[in-house]
């Protein structure tokens, strides 16, 4: 369980850049999907430096 938690917040940053990516391939890019991509890519840079340093 330690495993997946020190890893969260790596996995919270890929789904941010899946959010961002996939209104970018569809050409339909609009500010509330890339602002939802920037708060996910933020929160789990955060968070991973945060539960890296917990769970060592």
């Amino acid at each position: 369980m330690n495993q997946v938690l020190k890893y969260l917040g790596v996995i919270i940053l890929l789904i941010g850049v899946a959010v961002l990516a996939i209104p970018d391939f569809s050409g339909q890019a609009s500010n509330s999907a890339l602002l939802t991509g920037l708060i996910l890519i933020v929160v789990g840079y955060v968070s991973h430096i945060f539960l890296s340093k917990r769970f060592e």
